[in-house]
């Protein structure tokens, strides 16, 4: 018998929104009121998330952030800025005490994002999990701009050498949340305009450099893969990754006030979002 998680799509939604939610889902999971839940959602509007570690005002460029009418909101989980556009973004909220799940981050990560692997075989691509392992590639990765995607990190997933999902972890009250972007489109312009650097040469070297490690689905999978079809391959990718059957859940009205209530009250307020 395979084991019932729920399955939630959220559709677009507002970005304090999205992250009250993750973070409801990660509370309620803790209290043993949920089942372990794959959910999957998007962004009106598109919005630049920064993770929790980030200093907002020293690394994003808000006139910028403003002229693109992007939304704006930090992350709970660690890890660089990310563009919210065209991605399907997922999380999973799971118990650290699992069956199965390894109690280190990387190898938790590897089991998640086992999901996603095999979401991508589905829809053709060749992807595999990177594993860095020399020194200089070790070095690689600490020494990142403040873009998400400009290099991958343990068991993150790669087709052709470049990145194509860029995932982030927390662990709180025993339970690990791992949310992150699929994407199907990026607009690599728009996203280099949206960091401070030192100068415009700076700025265009990171752009290069970004472009040879990073790459939306579109832009290698020899065809257009919709929204649609992504759901549905990553879907089937998490239940058969997982080993598990997911249950399609809506929220009832007392969660969904908790939620919109949590947006309010912390994701929504220049105290969390620059606290840094």
């Amino acid at each position: 018998m395979k084991e019932k998680w729920r399955f939630i799509d959220s559709g677009n939604c507002d970005p304090s929104y999205n992250m009250a939610l993750d973070e409801a889902l990660l509370n309620w999971h803790s209290l043993g009121e949920i089942p372990p839940t794959v959910r999957f959602y998007g962004w009106n509007p598109a919005t630049l998330t920064i993770g929790y570690f980030q200093k907002a005002h020293k690394e994003i460029n808000f006139e910028m952030l403003k002229r693109y009418n992007l939304g704006f909101v930090r992350r709970p989980t660690g890890g660089r800025a990310v563009l919210h556009e065209n991605e399907l973004t997922y999380s999973v909220i799971v118990s650290e005490e699992y069956p199965d799940m390894p109690k280190t981050v990387t190898e938790a990560y590897r089991v998640i994002s086992q999901g996603l692997l095999e979401g991508f075989i589905h829809l053709g691509l060749d992807a595999h999990f990177a594993i860095p392992k020399t020194g200089e590639e070790i070095h690689a990765n600490e020494s990142r701009s403040s873009a998400c995607f400009d290099a991958p990190s343990w068991y993150e997933l790669v087709v052709e050498g470049r990145k194509i999902a860029g995932s982030a972890q927390t662990r709180q009250k025993g339970v690990i949340l791992q949310h992150g972007s699929i994407l199907l489109d990026l607009d690599e312009d728009k996203l280099f305009n949206l960091f401070n650097y030192s100068n415009e040469k700076v700025k265009e070297r990171a752009k290069r450099a970004f472009s040879k490690k990073a790459a939306a689905i579109n832009a290698i999978a020899g065809r257009t893969v919709g929204l649609e079809e992504a759901k549905k391959a990553f879907r089937n990718g998490f239940e058969r990754g997982l080993n598990v059957e997911l249950e399609p859940y809506v929220l009832t009205s007392e969660e969904e006030q908790y939620v919109q209530q949590l947006a309010k009250s912390k994701y929504c307020s220049d105290e969390w979002n620059f606290s840094r």
